[in-house]
């Protein structure tokens, strides 16, 4: 169980893990080790989240979450496989914490009258200042 919130726990079978070659750096092990790991996750099918969870998660992922609701994570940044298995893990469980967290709702305001006038006010010095640097007037 991968506790995520409160109230989101994660199954450990509904995370898929399977490991890859990684590009970069590690010279002959990088041809020979299997270190970089893909991390996938059903978030369309996952119990855990609710129906506005999922939604800020599918704006939140962007291109790593698949048209069926898939979210995929490349993690490569390590040379060793289990320290890319954490950091995907923990890069997937900071997205769904975000996701979690309900924005907080605009409550639209007016502009006070004073700040009305000042606006005002700076746009007619703005004005006059930009008048004066015409050419100046050879019969004056």
């Amino acid at each position: 169980m991968i506790a995520v919130t409160d109230a989101i726990v994660l199954s450990d079978d509904e995370i898929k893990e399977r490991f890859i070659r990684a590009p970069g750096p590690g010279g002959q092990n990088v041809n020979k080790v299997e270190s970089a790991v893909q991390l996938r996750f059903d978030a369309a099918n996952s119990p855990a989240l609710s129906a506005a969870v999922l939604r800020r998660l599918t704006s939140l992922a962007g291109s790593r979450m698949t048209r069926k609701g898939v979210i995929v994570l490349t993690a490569n940044r390590f040379r060793s496989q289990e320290r890319n298995r954490h950091d995907a893990l923990a890069r997937l469980i900071e997205l769904i914490r975000q996701a979690a967290v309900e924005p907080k709702r605009r409550r639209p305001t007016r502009p006070t009258a004073g700040s009305r006038q000042r606006r005002l006010d700076a746009k007619r010095q703005r004005s006059g200042l930009k008048k004066g640097r015409g050419k100046a007037d050879p019969f004056d």
